[in-house]
C-alpha cells in the first residue's frame, strides 16, 4: 500500500518525504500536466531524487501531456537526462511517448497516467504488453470495476488511484474549455480552471441581460466539482486491489502536502494493522484549504455531483512559518505568512498526532531585532525556547473568516 504524494517544488518534496509518503510525483520543465508546478529543472530534480532516496522514497516524473511533433522530438534527450537524475518511473499518457521511452530507457518503469482514461481491463492488458508497470485509473471507475480490472490483469501490474484532492469536471481531465476561453491548453498543463467561474444564461437577442441558472444572486457554478476525500474508505480500495494511493496537489502548498500526507500515512498504517482510521487523522484533512468533500465515483456516483454554492475554498488555518532547526535554546524558522504574537500559534510536526501550542514572548528578526510581528515573507526569524521540533515542522494559526 504505497502512499504517493505531490511535489510542486523542493519544499513540497521535503514536506511529502518528511511527513511519511512512500513516493512523490513531480514535474520537470516540460511534458508535465501542471505548468505552474514545473519547478524541477535537472539540477533541482537531481537534488530532489537524492533527498527522497536518502529517506527510502521513490520519485515519479510526470510526462503526461499530449506532445506535439516538435515537443516529442525533444523527449529522448529529456528522458535521458531525467533518468540520470535518478527518477524511478515516468508517468505517461501518450502511446507514442510510451513506445519512445521504452525504446530509449527500457528499464525505466512506465506508469500510465489517469489522462489516458483507463476504465477497463482490455486497455490495461494492452498497455502491459507495451511495457507499462502501472496504470493510474480514471477517476470515473468505481470500486466494483476496480475489482474486475484487478482480477483480469497480470498480478505484477500495479493499480494506482487518486484518493484525495481536486477533481476535474471533464472525463479524466480531457478538457478544452480553458483553451477556447483564454487560450491556455489544459492538456499542456496550463488550465485556467474556467469550470470554477460564475456563469449566467444569456439569450442571443438580449445581450447584456443575464439570467441566473441557479438560485444564488452570484450566479451558478454549474461546472464546479467537489474535492475528493477517501480517507475513511481506504480499506475498500485495498480490498479491490489498489496498489498506490495518490494525493492530488502539485499546485498546492507545502503546508497542504504535509498535513494531508501526515493524515493518510496514519490512515494507511492503521489499516495495515487491522485498526480503524484514527479520528485525529480524519480531522486533519479538514485543516487544509478544500472544497466540499465527496467520495468521487468510487461508492456513489451521485456523491460526485458539482457544488453549486461557490467556487471558493474552506480554510480553517493559515500556514505562517516553517521550522528550520532547534538548537541552543532557539527555535529557528522561516516566516511564510503574516502573523503576530497575539495570534493563537501551534506547531504540527512530521508524524505528530496533535499540534503543540506555542506562546513566544518575543520574536527576533534576521538582524536580531526584537519584534512581535512577522510580516516579511521568507525572512529567517527565531524565538527563545527549549522546545525540540524536527526540521520542516509547520507553524500555523487559525484563519480569519
Amino acid at each position: 500500500m504505497e502512499l504517493l504524494s505531490p511535489a510542486g517544488d523542493m519544499e513540497c518534496l521535503c514536506s511529502a518525504v518528511d511527513y511519511g509518503c512512500d513516493a512523490v510525483y513531480l514535474g520537470s520543465t516540460m511534458f508535465g500536466m501542471r505548468a505552474s508546478a514545473a519547478k524541477f529543472d535537472f539540477d533541482t530534480l537531481k537534488k530532489g531524487c537524492d533527498y527522497a532516496h536518502s529517506k527510502g522514497v521513490k520519485v515519479y516524473l510526470t510526462c503526461n501531456t499530449v506532445p506535439s511533433n516538435d515537443e516529442i522530438e525533444q523527449l529522448p534527450d529529456f528522458i535521458k537526462n531525467a533518468v540520470q537524475c535518478g527518477i524511478d518511473a515516468a508517468i505517461v499518457s501518450d502511446i507514442g511517448s510510451i513506445a519512445l521511452i521504452k525504446s530509449i530507457v527500457p528499464d525505466l518503469e512506465i506508469h500510465v497516467s489517469t489522462q489516458a482514461g483507463i476504465v477497463n481491463y482490455v486497455t490495461a492488458n494492452e498497455l502491459y504488453k507495451m511495457g507499462a508497470k502501472r496504470i493510474v485509473l480514471a477517476r470515473e471507475v468505481d470500486i466494483e470495476n476496480i475489482k474486475r480490472i484487478r482480477d483480469k490483469i497480470p498480478a505484477d501490474m500495479d493499480i494506482e488511484v487518486f484518493v484525495h484532492g481536486a477533481m476535474c469536471v471533464s472525463f479524466s481531465g480531457r478538457c478544452l474549455l480553458s483553451q477556447f476561453m483564454v487560450g491556455r491548453n489544459a492538456n499542456k498543463g496550463e488550465c485556467a480552471q474556467p469550470c470554477r467561474w460564475k456563469y449566467h444564461l444569456v439569450e442571443e437577442k438580449r445581450p447584456g441581460q443575464y439570467y441566473e441558472i441557479g438560485e444564488e444572486n452570484g450566479g451558478s457554478y454549474i461546472l464546479n466539482a467537489k474535492d475528493m476525500c477517501m480517507i475513511e474508505h481506504l480499506d475498500k480500495l485495498r480490498d479491490a486491489g489498489v496498489t498506490s494511493y495518490k494525493i492530488e496537489g502539485r499546485a498546492k502548498s507545502a503546508y497542504y502536502v504535509a498535513v494531508v500526507t501526515n493524515a493518510y500515512r496514519a490512515a494507511l498504517d492503521a489499516i495495515k494493522k487491522g485498526e480503524k482510521v484514527p479520528s485525529w487523522a480524519i480531522g486533519k484533512v479538514y485543516k487544509v484549504s478544500h472544497r466540499q468533500y465527496c467520495t468521487g465515483f468510487y461508492l456513489n456516483h451521485d456523491d460526485a455531483a458539482q457544488y453549486y454554492e461557490n467556487s471558493g475554498y474552506i480554510r480553517e488555518y493559515d500556514f505562517v512559518g516553517a521550522i528550520d532547526s532547534c538548537d541552543e535554546g532557539r527555535v529557528n524558522f522561516t516566516q511564510r505568512n503574516y502573523f503576530t504574537l497575539d495570534d493563537e500559534l501551534e506547531v504540527l510536526s512530521p508524524g505528530g498526532k496533535m499540534p503543540v501550542r506555542i506562546n513566544p514572548s518575543v520574536l527576533f528578526d534576521s538582524k536580531g531585532n526584537e519584534t512581535r510581528i512577522a510580516n516579511k515573507a521568507t525572512e529567517k526569524m527565531w524565538y527563545l525556547s527549549d522546545d525540540k521540533f524536527p526540521a520542516h515542522s509547520i507553524i500555523r494559526k487559525p484563519a480569519k473568516s
